[in-house]
């Protein structure tokens, strides 16, 4: 109940986005949590212009304060309108000192340090406050930034197109640069073991040498006994030399087998990594692209809005009919004996050379 010297008043707010003046009418002030959503256009240092679509969380901080410093909250008669202005006007002059490349990588701590300002440690406030109201911001999200020159979006997308192509050179030549040492790594391998299995080839031929040598001199002596035994041993010694070249022949073959197919399998995985990882960048690649052509459509479609498209498509039919309508002539058909002319088809030539003559 008001008492007879009481009145309502009546708050006159800003709405919509961008804020507008005098769009919410209302009798109750809502003391928060809340949010208000606002459209920024500001111009970086290098002129380009950004459509900035930003949204604050708010609340009334009147925990602590008295019944006097409560009524101030009533001083601001449009706390939304200042409030959008107050912050419009800091991220525009914060935005107009950076220029479009280092806005871009970093908006986020742009507009949140140009709003809630920075300790004497650089760290970002928690809040923006307004004492006059008690009002305090405890919050920002950047919902969009678009660039509003169509030359400076070609260009973002350019530049988006470019990172993506140097990002998959890069991982190209990193998994080629690693089958290629796998590669070399594995022919090092080969060659030693090839060195390896020469220089025992060469130590058995010696040995055979030297101990053929001895059975010669053995032999040499004279004697019958001396030389069967010499030939005994020659023989004897010969089949061991055989036996263990066969033996280290094998080996080698084994090793050089081993080396091989070691080989083979390390270049079908580095080939397998190769071509996992192409795929995998040809998905991201396709999947950027797609959410890139899905985000343009969409702005495209919301830009002209469906009320505009519903217009344009129902144009030309309309025209028709009003023109047909204005000359009086519910149908009719022109035809040289063989085919008919749709009477709309007609009506949509009528116009066309209508405009023509215009």
């Amino acid at each position: 109940m008001l008492d007879p010297d009481e009145q309502f008043t009546v708050l006159s707010l800003s709405g919509d986005k961008p804020k507008r003046p005098n769009v919410i009418k209302s009798l109750a002030l809502s003391l928060g949590p809340d949010f208000m959503t606002d459209i920024v256009e500001v111009e970086t240092a290098d002129h380009a212009r950004l459509r900035l679509q930003l949204s604050y969380n708010w609340q009334f901080e009147l925990a602590e304060c008295t019944i006097e410093e409560k009524e101030k909250i009533f001083q601001v008669r449009d706390f939304v309108g200042d409030t959008c202005k107050a912050i419009g006007g800091r991220v525009r002059g914060a935005v107009a000192t950076s220029n479009f490349d280092d806005f871009h990588k970093n908006s986020a701590r742009v507009i949140r340090a140009a709003v809630f300002g920075l300790d004497e440690r650089g760290k970002i406030n928690d809040e923006f406050h307004f004492s006059s109201n008690h009002l305090s911001i405890t919050n920002i999200d950047i919902q969009s930034v678009e660039p509003v020159d169509e030359r400076t979006r070609e260009s973002l997308q350019k530049s988006v197109q470019l990172a993506i192509e140097i990002t998959t050179k890069k991982q190209e030549r990193n998994a080629r640069h690693a089958a290629q040492t796998i590669e070399q790594g594995a022919r090092s391998k080969i060659e030693g073991q090839k060195i390896l299995n020469q220089t025992e080839a060469e130590e058995a031929k010696q040995t055979l040498i030297q101990l053929q040598a001895e059975s010669a001199a053995v032999a040499s002596t004279g004697t019958a006994k001396a030389e069967a035994e010499a030939k005994a041993e020659y023989y004897e010694i010969e089949s061991t030399s055989d036996v263990e070249q066969a033996f280290l022949s094998a080996q080698a073959s084994t090793i050089e087998a081993k080396a091989g197919l070691e080989e083979e399998k390390a270049t079908q995985d580095a080939q397998l990594a190769y071509e996992n990882s192409t795929a995998q960048m040809d998905l991201r690649k396709a999947e950027r692209l797609a959410c890139i052509e899905t985000g343009k459509f969409k702005a495209l479609v919301d830009a002209i809005s469906p009320e505009t498209i519903k217009a344009i498509a129902r144009a030309g039919p309309e025209m028709q009919a009003k023109l047909l309508k204005g000359l009086g002539l519910k149908g009719y058909l022109m035809t040289d004996g063989n085919s008919p002319i749709n009477l709309f088809n007609a009506a949509k030539g009528m116009v066309g050379a209508g405009g023509m003559s215009m």
